[in-house]
């Protein structure tokens, strides 16, 4: 039997071998940009106008229109009388709230209908809903200020024909009112601003928002401005749920015309003329809602939690942002 044998080590060979090559990475040079080119790279990125500027700039236009409006109908004086001049003031706020978002449609490349209020499905049947929850909803709110005796209805303060101009009137002044706040706090605005923090977030800030703006009402308490807040959150979930503003328009518009014409209580600390009722409060402001209205009662947050509680059981499905052509 052969014995194994030994490995022989290998001789190195005189032939040089070649070394491994290293990659050294060179530094490069920034290509310079122009002046124009900086410019465009600040307002444009890859998905067109940078979204901060497309909030500055619907807001600037926004702006500069009710400007331009308001000096227009005061140099035309169409009108002394103050309910007319106040309708002029809501068409005046709807023009420089929709008009800018029609630009900014045509500039981002989408529909006017992505942001909220698609044409098509003006006044149908979900704004009519809306509308009907409104009107209900305020309806169970009176009833049980009265149950405790803080309100009272009073008798007619109006009669014959006055009825009906008094009530088509307010119909069509609360109509143009939902529209613009629902459009201008949950249209373009929210719409955009969701795509930096989201739904809910953006829905948040704008809800405050909307809340703070009534500051400026007289009569006005931090009680109302809460629930109003409350009341635009409350908006932004049926705008999530149905997939457009109408349902919101709806309610928005009946609960401010039942406030002010059919059941003749402030509207926000708003006192209007040409209502229905003689109505009257009684007893604690915190109940009453005193010259806030029914909006400054505590009573208001156990209403908006059961339209809340009701809404979300019956509209479970998200639709907002809806596929909108």
């Amino acid at each position: 039997m052969d014995e194994p044998k030994e490995s022989l080590p290998t001789q190195a060979s005189d032939t040089p071998q070649p070394q491994p090559t290293e990659h050294i990475a060179l530094p490069v040079t920034p290509r310079k940009m122009s002046l124009s080119q900086r410019v465009h790279a600040l307002f444009v990125g890859p998905e067109g106008l940078r979204l901060v500027w497309r909030f500055v700039l619907y807001l600037t236009m926004a702006i500069g229109i009710a400007f331009l409006l308001g000096a227009i109908f005061q140099i035309l004086q169409l009108t002394s009388n103050r309910l007319w001049m106040s309708m002029l003031t809501e068409i005046e706020f709807l023009t420089a709230a929709v008009v800018p978002a029609l630009i900014m449609a045509r500039i981002e490349n989408r529909p006017f209908g992505a942001y909220g209020l698609p044409p098509r499905m003006a006044f149908s049947k979900l704004f009519w809903l809306g509308a009907l929850w409104g009107l209900v909803a305020l309806t169970i709110l009176m009833l049980a200020l009265r149950g405790i005796g803080a309100f009272y209805f009073g008798g007619l303060a109006l009669h014959g024909v006055r009825v009906l101009k008094f009530a088509a009137f307010w119909g069509v002044f609360f109509l143009l009112v939902g529209v613009f706040e629902e459009f201008l706090m949950r249209g373009y605005t929210l719409f955009t601003l969701m795509q930096a923090l989201g739904f809910w977030p953006a829905a948040i800030v704008l809800s405050v928002l909307f809340g703070a703006t009534h500051l400026a009402n007289p009569g006005e308490a931090w009680i109302g401005i809460a629930a109003a807040a409350l009341i635009g959150f409350f908006f932004c979930l049926t705008l999530r749920r149905t997939g457009n503003l109408w349902f919101a328009v709806g309610f928005h518009a009946s609960w401010d015309w039942g406030e002010t014409y059919l059941y003749s209580v402030p509207n926000s600390g708003t006192v209007a003329t040409g209502h229905l009722l003689r109505s009257s409060f009684h007893g604690s402001p915190w109940l009453s809602g005193g010259s806030v209205g029914p909006e400054g009662s505590l009573f208001v947050f156990v209403l908006i939690a059961g339209v809340w509680v009701v809404f979300d059981r019956m509209y479970p499905e998200v639709k907002y942002p809806a596929d909108v052509h």
